[in-house]
């Protein structure tokens, strides 16, 4: 029997990681968007960090991918579906990217501190204009609604492979058993 080829620990600890922080990070912003006063002071307090470190580890997971090759998709995969797979990958990683910057961007723009933790602050990546802040916001909204939609259909695309195709993809990165790593 032949072990089924799955992503490295690092891969698969730093998804699990991720998969939580974002979709909490998608929730906490909704819940910005309806609350006002400590609520809200609140939620940005959690908010600010969580989205540096989540760029951090998007930073480190993008690494990690160019050094250890992910699984290969199944032969019997479509064309179709592999650069779906590709595509939506790339996508997510842009976004896991984006998101962040014009968060980081957009508090620069308003000339609002970025506090990382505490005493923590990041510097300003931008200069103060309240036009670009106001862009910059509505870019982080559409941004984080396409991220959205996207995990969304990653979910889908996963719950496929795990109870339709039953061929792997969803084993590569849900199992926590040790098995070989990356392509033969």
């Amino acid at each position: 029997m032949n072990a089924v080829i799955r992503f490295s620990a690092l891969a698969r600890l730093l998804h699990w990681l991720m998969a939580a922080m974002i979709l909490a990070m998608l929730f906490v912003g909704v819940f910005m968007a309806a609350t006002e006063g400590a609520a809200y002071d609140t939620l940005l307090s959690l908010h600010r960090p969580t989205g540096i470190t989540i760029l951090a580890l998007a930073v480190i997971r993008l690494g990690n991918r160019f050094l250890v090759a992910p699984p290969p998709l199944p032969g019997t995969l479509p064309a179709i579906q592999r650069m779906a797979a590709k595509g939506s990958h790339i996508l997510l990683y842009a976004l896991m990217v984006a998101m962040p910057l014009t968060g980081w961007a957009m508090l620069s723009a308003g000339a609002y501190p970025v506090v990382f933790w505490g005493s923590v602050h990041l510097p300003p990546i931008l200069p103060h204009s309240p036009a670009l802040f106001a862009l910059l916001r509505h870019m982080h909204t559409w941004l984080g609604l396409t991220l959205f939609g996207v995990i969304v259909v990653h979910l889908g695309a996963a719950l496929l492979h795990a109870l339709v195709l039953r061929d792997g993809v969803f084993r590569a990165m849900a199992s926590l058993r040790p098995g070989r790593c990356g392509r033969d």
